[in-house]
Formats: C-alpha cells, sequence, structure tokens
C-alpha cells in the first residue's frame, strides 16, 4: 500500500508541490504521469524482471487501494440514495 514513513514522504515533497500545481486535463496526461514515473524508476533499478514485476504489482496495488478508499463509498452512497441494482431473490430461488 502506498504508506511510507514520513521522512520518506518528506523527501517527496518537492515532487508532491509540483504535481499540485499542475492541472492535469485527460485520461492520456493522467496515464503519461504514472508511465513517466514507472519509467524513472526502471532506470533507477534496471529493466530485469524484478522491477518490471515491481512497478506492474505496484500499479496494481494503487489501482486496488484507490478503487477501496475513494471508489466504493462513492458506489455505496449512490446504492443507498438510488436503490440497490441486485434485487432481493425470489423465495424458493436463493
Amino acid at each position: 500500500m502506498p504508506y511510507i514513513t514520513p521522512q520518506r514522504k518528506e523527501a517527496f515533497a518537492e515532487f508532491k508541490h509540483a504535481i499540485d500545481a499542475l492541472r492535469i486535463d485527460s485520461a492520456g496526461e493522467l496515464n503519461y504521469l504514472i508511465t513517466t514515473l514507472a519509467l524513472t524508476y526502471l532506470e533507477q533499478h534496471g529493466e530485469a524482471y524484478k522491477a518490471l514485476n515491481e512497478v506492474v504489482g505496484a500499479m496494481e496495488c494503487a489501482k486496488l487501494e484507490f478503487y477501496r478508499r475513494r471508489v466504493v463509498p462513492l458506489e455505496e452512497s449512490k446504492r443507498v440514495e438510488n436503490g440497490d441494482v441486485f434485487a432481493p431473490p425470489i423465495r424458493g430461488h436463493e
């Protein structure tokens, strides 16, 4: 998960400020930024299977954590607001 020590967060503070100042206008631009980070990691760690696997793993875990923390709460609030799409089972057909 994306939880790193406060000291390492501090090391990335300047980068975070630069990102905060950007306006990301499209999914393509977001993809570009993510890909640039992945390529930087590979430049620093080599393009061996281990590093490639770490990049894919980090992306997948970031995706799952983002989904769990940001998407699920929105989906749950909309389910409560608009009703559940999954109807209760018909008695005798559970």
